[in-house]
């Protein structure tokens, strides 16, 4: 760095080169300065958006900046190709994968770690480096907002809630409980082959068969107990009549 207005340059100040004492003190402050271990980042670029695909990568900003020898701010630059953090056994994960601006936390290996990074596999370090910055991995989480998407636990229960969608694909979903509520404020609507209630059914609301284009037949094993009537193309059940045949009469409604 060039010599500030004191006339002494870089990390050194006007008490580093009075003693032997404090230059060697110097020296190894500066070793010591070199080995990064943790810090607080934040995010500038991620490899993935949320989609099907391997743990990605992270550019990172280093939040706690740099200072010289009198205490100028030096603000540290981009770090690329960081591996994030995903929680992930086998081929099981939960897939949440970094935002711009979030902020984390990097640490930083103590060798170079840039071979198993290349190839997955146990190898030996990519050089001599001795923890730097290029050997972060990142976890994130840390000092971020209110989120509008997430999974809650609390004393009340647990919560899961999108402002978007919440989509189950399996080949085959359970639900085991006492009581099962949907609430639905538009509508809802069940798309399957068949349709199986093993239970006695109460609708309350009005009831529409077949209105499709392709109809459909009904078939119940009764007995069926009708309240007020039943109407079969626009003939009452309870207030249709017959012609008598020969004296000319109708007969009276069914009692």
């Amino acid at each position: 760095m060039p010599d500030n207005s004191n006339g002494y340059s870089g990390a050194q100040d006007n008490h580093s080169s009075t003693s032997e004492l404090n230059a060697i003190t110097f020296v190894v402050n500066q070793i010591l300065a070199g080995r990064n271990v943790a810090t607080l980042v934040k995010v500038k670029a991620v490899t993935n958006s949320g989609g099907l695909s391997p743990v990605g990568f992270v550019s990172l900003q280093p939040m706690v900046s740099q200072l010289d020898g009198n205490n100028n701010a030096v603000p540290h630059g981009v770090v690329h190709n960081i591996p994030y953090f995903r929680i992930q056994g086998g081929s099981d994960a939960i897939i949440i994968d970094p935002k711009l601006e979030d902020i984390g936390l990097a640490v930083f290996a103590d060798r170079d770690i840039s071979a198993v990074k290349a190839s997955g596999a146990i190898s030996n370090p990519g050089s001599m480096r001795r923890s730097d910055k290029a050997d972060g991995l990142y976890f994130g989480g840390f000092l971020n907002g209110i989120p509008t998407q997430y999974v809650q636990f609390s004393s009340a229960g647990i919560k899961l809630h999108s402002p978007i969608a919440v989509v189950l694909d399996a080949p085959d979903v359970q639900i085991s409980a006492q009581t099962v509520e949907i609430v639905a404020s538009t509508s809802t609507t069940v798309t399957t082959p068949t349709f199986t209630v093993n239970g006695a059914t109460v609708l309350n609301g009005t009831l529409a068969q077949g209105t499709g284009a392709g109809g459909g037949g009904a078939t119940m094993l009764g007995p069926i107990n009708v309240t007020n009537d039943v109407v079969a193309a626009g003939k009452s059940v309870s207030g249709h009549i017959h012609h008598e045949n020969g004296a000319g009469n109708n007969t009276n409604p069914p009692t």
